[in-house]
């Protein structure tokens, strides 16, 4: 049978644009409807169902904003896409923040339209299936290198079944040494781009001077030392995956420049005038809350909205335990190939040490502390006394008893001192400095502004 036409309303007062608009649809496959005014619009959807809905910002009778409100009361998970001229972008991140799916700047191409329509139908299916998921996942997911026998990480696997297939731009959230990496791959490995490159780059481990470099490229003698021009990122992963690890680390430059390759596709080299277009998908993580980055106005709005089409959280290890043994088993057997060698098992008292441990590092910890326990254990078996935790439980319950201040100095003071402190010991350098007290480099260059400290690029690498 023949799949039904989604069904878009075009809220737009222009008449001629009004009709373009409907004919391109039409021609789409979509089924076009026509409001000329707000009024109207809100009267439509009251009376019928549609798969989203196309307004102008600017309507006659209603600001696009309250028309937004209005029509989001009347069916709250319709996805509206937002048509704004350039000069009143902030009105449009409003709206965004407000309920709005997306936004496209005028002037823009039916085919820019388009492109955007049919990304957040696809969201919003991927939101109905994994909403009807939940209700009954009575379904196993199996993925690569990937443990998941919880609810929690099965929950997680759900949702990159559903968004796999699309091109729908994903953020995952979560903290260091979950395995976001593995979770990025494999939403590639199972996407219609399985067979173009998966790149990836950590935005903390390049220096902040090169950053650009690497992800857009650069012509010859675009900087010293530039002897021929180079592809960046981007290009590498055209038709492909690019994964951008620890996107809040991003600086606010470069993120304009991400901006305009997600909504255009397009850009230059550094240096260069040729503009460039690309296929990519781009999937961001992040181990930072953006929401406090953008209250500190270190991370743009429009990026945020740009790149949280969909949301994929990974809970820490300390939250689905029960995947222990199974990890457990994993590394083991895991190590075993590597070294040609018989897994070795455990006991149950090493593996109680496990359980009960908080891992600070997740995934990654466990991993380690297994492979030193296998390589410097006595016999094929992990005994209890076989098992080293980087910080002892005594440690902790040191720090536990110990004042929370020392006397006579306030919280702010305190903290100064310690941002002071950190960057001595790493010899003012701000991305290592930024590493060990756990901020985003922009976070601490925000804070060192707050205490009067001048920004400067000494000791930066």
């Amino acid at each position: 049978m023949p799949t039904e036409k989604p069904s878009i309303l075009i809220v737009e007062d222009e008449a001629k644009m009004r009709r373009l608009l409907e004919l391109q649809l039409a021609e789409e496959g979509f089924r076009a409807h026509t409001a000329g005014d707000a009024e109207a619009g809100l009267q439509l959807l009251s009376r019928e169902s549609f798969d989203l809905v196309v307004t102008d910002f600017k309507l006659p009778g209603m600001t696009g904003l309250e028309f937004l409100q209005a029509a989001k009361r009347i069916d709250a998970n319709l996805p509206i896409v937002i048509m704004t001229a350039y000069g009143t972008v902030e009105s449009a991140v409003d709206a965004m923040k407000a309920g709005a799916s997306d936004y496209v700047l005028k002037p823009f191409s039916l085919a820019e339209l388009v492109l955007v329509i049919r990304k957040e139908l696809a969201a919003r299916r991927l939101v109905e299936e994994n909403r009807n998921l939940r209700e009954a996942l009575g379904q196993r997911y199996q993925y690569k290198n990937i443990v998941a026998e919880s609810p929690k990480m099965q929950a997680v696997l759900a949702l990159v079944e559903r968004v796999a297939p699309t091109n729908a731009t994903v953020l995952i959230g979560g903290e260091s040494g979950v395995g976001k990496d593995m979770v990025a791959r494999a939403i590639h490995e199972h996407s219609n781009r399985a067979s173009g490159p998966f790149l990836k780059i950590n935005s903390t481990a390049i220096p902040e001077n090169l950053l650009e470099s690497e992800l857009f490229g650069y012509e010859k003698g675009a900087f010293s030392g530039a002897v021929a021009s180079k592809p960046g990122k981007f290009e590498l992963a055209d038709r492909g995956t690019l994964f951008l690890d620890e996107i809040g680390d991003v600086p606010v430059p470069i993120q304009v420049k991400l901006l305009r390759v997600l909504q255009d596709r397009e850009f230059e080299r550094l240096g260069g005038t040729r503009t460039h277009k690309v296929d990519v998908r781009l999937i961001a993580a992040t181990n930072r809350d953006l929401r406090a980055a953008l209250e500190e106005k270190t991370f743009r709005e429009d990026l945020y909205y740009r790149l949280n089409v969909v949301a994929i959280d990974i809970p820490p290890l300390r939250e689905h335990k029960e995947d222990i043994p199974a990890l457990v088993d994993f590394f083991l057997k895991k190590f075993a190939r590597e070294a040609s060698s018989p897994p070795p098992t455990i006991a149950p008292q090493a593996l109680r040490l496990l359980m009960d441990y908080h891992w600070p590092g997740n995934i990654r910890e466990l991993e380690n502390i297994l492979q030193r326990s296998v390589t410097l254990a006595a016999g094929p078996k992990l005994e209890a006394a076989d098992i080293h935790f980087d910080s002892p439980r005594s440690r902790r319950t040191a720090e536990a008893n110990a004042p929370v201040l020392p006397e006579g100095i306030t919280l702010d003071e305190w903290e100064q001192e310690i941002i002071r402190e950190a960057l001595r010991r790493a010899n003012n350098n701000k991305s290592q400095a930024a590493r060990a007290l756990g901020l985003s480099r922009n976070a601490l260059r925000y804070r060192l502004s707050q205490m009067g400290v001048a920004d400067s690029a000494d000791g930066e690498s």
